[in-house]
């Protein structure tokens, strides 16, 4: 067969192309023809079909995702923003830190230990191409119903890769979520957010400058493993009534990841890079093409000198080849024998491929033939742009006229009772440490706060005890219910979960995950969402950083709930003043923060109780929750609360439960006159939180609420064995936390 060159190419215009099959559309693929002045070469077409999916070029979501930049708040603290690898912002003391998070949704539920564990290793290289040190991570995810058989399979693949990864690299990993729901039955949500430190002298951004520089690919072999992987297998519906494009998922190597970091930490200690990218979806068609884009000239590529695991694969299976454990840097001609002696030392291996010219192009040769010659800025930046239909679904008013809070209550007090054990071990709201004790939370020494607590926290410095804290959250029914109000609940829980650990709220990173963009309704629940999370960080003072859309989230007809997963990092100057979530103490009085109103909608207890999906979502503050944010960062620096726990899912008794089991001690609790017990325990109100306040504590403590104007209601004290509702029901500890740690290994068994 003859080699598709850039001059065979221009002779022959006529000639078939499998565009279609490559995932491009028919205007997708005259677009490029037009772009050359010619058909694409084999590689070329490779190369822009991978870039131009819908996982790398963004082309459903950018027009909406330009809010995050166009309603910006004014944050001094932000040092790098989107359009990089991850983004950075100052925490004091003259470190950065950077941190994402990501999705890698379709191949974990193809391939759940390789999807999951590749999804890890995706994102801690995103964070080392910062500059940046890996010290966390965390993992958000979703599952089909928990009883389930196909969870069975997928969930337990899932977090061994997770773990497996993760632990064999030597990150803890500090926090996240686990959600069982059956719209994500056939599309699991395996989001992946790793956290990084660095001085600020140290950032580094993907770009290719400097006339003569050289390319130098580093790290593992390229093989034939997740050819067209996440970047094809992202940008398509599963279906199970048509063929469906699954190429290889691909296959991690965490001993090869870690010799990479540490090569990698060394290199930028001598300052050897001048731009360096990571390889993750689409290859090296990513890492050539944006770095060149980024740079200030063109980049000649010698693709067959890229070391292979596998001989026979073909130029264009080379460039969309999303093997992993692969970096590519930009190098001066002067430093690269030191590059590669460093990268010889830690086992790892080394090729220069290439070099940037003064030219505008990006041009890959075989063995001496050009099979790509392309204006790099249109394969890695300016792919198609769509600005699909969306419109409010037909369904929606329906779906919200049929009200939660006017579902069947408890009407004794032993049926409340027994509504407070079902909520409290049902899937979602039980204990999930048969999933968390299976990762390293504690590993390198530095976690201060991990799973189940509200907030991951780790020490950036041992000398001073600065810290940062990182919380992730989603709620996909809220978002099914008001996708705009979804969103802002997502971005306050995250945003509270930070502030109750004691840490001051930064900046934010999310992963958009929703259904197919080609449905007119789910793009409306995207184009709501996406408005909310930018109104709110704007109100909130909170940048989004950069994040990651998933999309094609669904199978057939059948879409996930909308779910835009949050990630708040914040900062805290000593570790030591962190707020824990348990009640440890006997005699604290505790003291619920905010108010409380009737909002069941998307509730756990109509879910679990009910199985039911419907109404409004509790309302949004986020006035009310800046202020009560400062009360709990405030609190937590000046020592007048002991523990603090956000209020969401399960609501007050949710709360009050895992407190009492974290700390191993009781809670009397009092009703308030004005409120309905049941409302009280099960309300999902935002903007709250539960604290212990030692009793020395106590006026200074409600003196700084009524001063700010912050409800403070004293709803009981830490005492005894026992969680008693007075007036109500009590359960003893042991029947709670019997009923609370069985549900998750008793499913999974």
């Amino acid at each position: 067969m003859t080699l598709d060159t850039v001059k065979h190419a221009g002779e022959t215009p006529d000639t078939e192309q499998p565009w279609a099959e490559l995932g491009l559309k028919q205007d997708e693929y005259e677009r490029i023809r037009t772009i050359l002045g010619r058909r694409p070469t084999g590689a070329e077409l490779a190369m822009y079909s991978v870039m131009w999916s819908e996982h790398c070029s963004y082309k459903s979501s950018k027009v909406h995702l330009r809010q995050f930049g166009e309603k910006a708040p004014e944050n001094d603290a932000l040092l790098v923003g989107i359009g990089e690898n991850a983004g950075v912002v100052d925490v004091g003391q003259g470190y950065a830190v950077t941190f994402k998070v990501e999705s890698h949704n379709h191949p974990s539920y193809i391939e759940p230990y390789q999807g999951a564990a590749t999804g890890v290793g995706g994102i801690v290289r995103d964070i080392l191409a910062m500059g940046a040190r890996p010290v966390a991570v965390m993992d958000p995810l979703r599952f089909g119903a928990a009883d389930h058989p196909d969870t069975k399979r997928v969930l337990p693949g899932v977090v061994a890769g997770i773990g497996g990864y993760g632990n064999c690299l030597g990150l803890p990993n500090i926090g996240g979520e686990v959600v069982f729901d059956a719209c994500y039955q056939g599309n699991p949500l395996v989001n992946a957010l790793c956290v990084g430190v660095m001085k600020h002298e140290d950032i580094h951004l993907a770009k290719a400058s400097g006339t003569g520089n050289k390319v130098i690919l580093y790290g593992a072999r390229t093989g034939g493993d997740g050819i067209g992987g996440v970047s094809v297998l992202a940008s398509e519906t599963f279906d199970d009534s048509k063929p469906t494009k699954r190429p290889a998922v691909q296959v991690g190597d965490p001993f090869q990841e870690k010799l990479l970091i540490e090569c990698t930490l060394e290199i930028f200690r001598e300052d050897l890079v001048d731009g360096i990218q990571d390889l993750g979806g689409a290859g090296l068609s990513c890492a050539t093409s944006e770095l060149a884009s980024a740079g200030s000239g063109g980049m000649r590529v010698e693709l067959d000198r890229v070391p292979l695991r596998d001989a026979t694969l073909s130029p264009e299976e080379i460039l969309m080849s999303e093997s992993q454990e692969r970096m590519c840097a930009i190098v001066e001609p002067g430093k690269v024998d030191r590059f590669l002696e460093i990268c010889e030392k830690w086992d790892v291996i080394a090729t220069v491929i290439g070099e940037v010219t003064d030219g505008e192009r990006l041009e890959i040769f075989w063995h001496g033939e050009q099979i790509v010659d392309v204006p790099p800025r249109t394969v890695a930046h300016e792919g198609p742009v769509y600005e699909r239909p969306f419109a409010r679904p037909d369904w929606q008013d329906a779906l919200q006229a049929d009200d939660a809070n006017k579902l069947a209550r408890p009407e004794t007090a032993e049926e409340l009772r027994e509504q407070v054990l079902k909520v409290i071990s049902s899937p979602n709201q039980a204990s999930k440490s048969w999933i968390t004790d299976q990762y390293d939370r504690f590993v390198q020494g530095n976690t201060v706060l991990a799973q189940p607590e509200d907030s991951g926290m780790v020490r950036v410095d041992e000398d001073t005890n600065l810290g940062v804290a990182v919380a992730t959250d989603g709620n996909g029914r809220y978002a099914k219910l008001d996708p705009y109000a979804g969103a802002q609940l997502a971005l306050a829980e995250s945003y509270r979960n930070v502030a109750a650990s004691g840490a001051r709220p930064l900046a934010i990173s999310n992963c958009l995950n929703f259904g197919s963009p080609e449905d007119p309704a789910v793009m409306w629940q995207f184009a709501e969402a996406t408005r909310g999370l930018a109104d709110g960080c704007l109100e909130l003072g909170t940048p989004v950083t950069g994040g990651n859309v998933s999309l094609y989230n669904q199978t057939g007809e059948t879409a996930i709930h909308p779910t835009p997963v949050v990630a708040v990092l914040g900062v805290i100057d000593d570790v030591n003043r962190r707020t824990p979530i348990a009640f440890s103490d006997e005699g604290h009085l505790l003291y619920l923060l905010g108010d409380t109103k009737e909002e069941l909608g998307g509730s756990a207890w109509s879910q679990v109780v009910h199985d039911h999906l419907g109404g409004l979502p509790p309302a949004v503050d986020l006035g009310r929750e800046k202020l009560l944010a400062e009360i709990l960062i405030s609190a937590s620096r000046d020592g007048m609360v002991d523990a603090a726990h956000d209020l969401s899912d399960g609501g007050l008794i949710q709360a009050v439960a895992e407190s009492c089991l974290r700390g191993g001690k009781g809670a009397r609790i009092v009703t308030p006159d004005d409120t309905d017990p049941f409302v009280f325990l099960f309300s999902e109100s935002a903007g709250r939180a539960v604290v212990a306040v030692p009793r020395s504590e106590e006026l200074r403590f409600t003196d700084m609420c009524g001063a700010r104007g912050l409800p403070a209601t004293r709803i009981g004290v830490v005492d005894g064995e026992e969680i008693d509702i007075q007036g109500q029901f009590s359960i003893p500890l042991a029947e709670l936390r019997e009923a609370h740690e069985a549900t998750i290994p008793a499913l999974l068994a």
